[in-house]
């Protein structure tokens, strides 16, 4: 059987896999199913944790090209504008959590790890290619493609999103979870800004039942704006009855957006009437993880969405399968670990799962604290003015991700067994 893995997936998982594989001496072939690499969507955030990986990649100054390193949270109410609380990033994210905290655009991360893949030259591209279904056996996977052809491997590692196939083949099918949000997502350049919003920080704007965040990428040079409302595709918000839920994108109207944020701050709807077009995405989910076997199983792994969808409220989801990437590769430093890829996934897997299930659970309740009504949301305010920074730094994720346990009988200097 042959020795390379397969990667079901080419986007910030997949890639961030085979990258961390290619380190620790593993070839791997990467099945994308789009003609040509690139990757959907706007801005994300990566805080210190997810830094911390790409720094030990040897990709911060890759980072520090195409990013933006915010000098702040500021947190505001949507409607009276009022300042709400705030936390120090730039300096102050390193001096406490040892890595910057940043923000870019989600393509010019998907290059940044794709250039590095290409590097390192252990990894075959292949695009065009769709996973339709795997078998395991004792001795690999085989992975039988769309066009009918198959492929072996050592292991498989499913990266293939929210809708994966993997996922499905391994823990059967487990419809996703409609959150009853959408998210408004656009992009406009600081310079066409009103001055007063074109500072070099991340600001969120919480109001009931919505909430709007906006952040620099690409050195500054844009402002990515995502804006999430209740409500659902088709009834009052673009797209059509019945769209393909797979979808990622649909039509928006800017005026669907003005009428879901309600009386809206004067600054906040500056920032919402200089955004031109507007993208829109329905915000599906799963439940958070409830064990090992949700992550691994045999020679079958699920990195990243495909294991542990995010709702975007504490924006770690491009980190979390960063870290997942980086935590398989140190497993597999040594190569004995090579020679019993069960036990390696299951480390693994036992490693990950508590960690993804605890980001998961503080981001849905974060999403019901963000959009708020009533005494809660009172109490929200109250909490954020009192404890500031306190409340909103995190130190147990950015500090992150934790070393994965040592199974002597994976380490180099552990007796084979005759």
């Amino acid at each position: 059987m042959n020795q390379q893995v397969i990667v079901a997936g080419g986007g910030i998982g997949g890639l961030a896999c085979a990258l961390a594989l290619a380190r620790s001496g593993v070839s791997t072939v990467l099945l994308e199913q789009a003609a040509a690499f690139g990757e959907v969507g706007a801005g994300l955030q990566l805080g210190p944790n997810a830094t911390r990986v790409l720094a030990d990649w040897g990709l911060s100054d890759a980072l520090q090209a195409c990013a933006a390193f915010p000098e702040a949270l500021h947190v505001r109410d949507a409607h009276r504008g009022a300042d709400l609380g705030q936390l120090r990033l730039g300096a102050m994210a390193i001096a406490r959590h040892g890595q910057p905290y940043a923000t870019l655009h989600r393509a010019d991360l998907h290059s940044l790890l794709l250039a590095a893949v290409q590097e390192h030259g252990l990894t075959e591209l292949r695009l065009d290619t769709r996973l339709a279904s795997f078998s395991e056996s004792p001795d690999g996977v085989a992975a039988t493609l769309h066009d009918s052809s198959t492929l072996t491997g050592a292991a498989l590692l499913g990266c293939d999103g929210l809708w994966s196939r993997v996922r499905s083949q391994l823990l059967g099918p487990q419809p996703v979870r409609a959150s009853g949000h959408l998210a408004y997502r656009g992009m406009v350049r600081t310079a066409d800004l009103p001055v007063a919003l074109r500072a070099n920080v991340v600001t969120a704007w919480l109001g009931p039942r919505m909430h709007v965040v906006h952040y620099p990428v690409r050195g500054g040079e844009w402002m990515n704006v995502v804006a999430v409302v209740h409500g659902v595709l088709g009834q009052g918000h673009g797209g059509e009855p019945g769209s393909d839920p797979q979808a990622w994108t649909h039509e928006a109207r800017a005026a669907d957006l003005q009428r879901a944020l309600g009386p809206a701050c004067t600054d906040l709807m500056a920032m919402i009437d200089a955004v031109p077009p507007w993208a829109l995405w329905a915000l599906n989910d799963r439940p958070a993880m409830g064990g090992a076997q949700e992550q691994a199983q045999g020679r079958v792994a699920l990195v990243g969405d495909a294991a542990h969808p995010l709702r975007p409220y504490l924006a770690q989801g491009a980190a979390m399968a960063i870290e997942d990437a980086w935590t398989l590769g140190r497993i597999l430093k040594p190569a004995r670990a090579r020679d019993n890829w069960p036990k390696a996934l299951a480390l693994f897997a036992d490693t990950r799962w508590q960690r993804n299930a605890r980001v998961q659970q503080h981001s849905q309740r974060n999403g019901r604290i963000f959009h708020a009504t009533g005494l809660v949301r009172w109490g929200r305010d109250t909490a954020m003015r009192w404890l500031g920074e306190r409340l909103l730094d995190n130190p147990w994720l950015y500090d992150g991700p934790p070393e994965p346990a040592q199974d002597p009988t994976l380490s180099p200097h552990a007796k084979r067994k005759t």
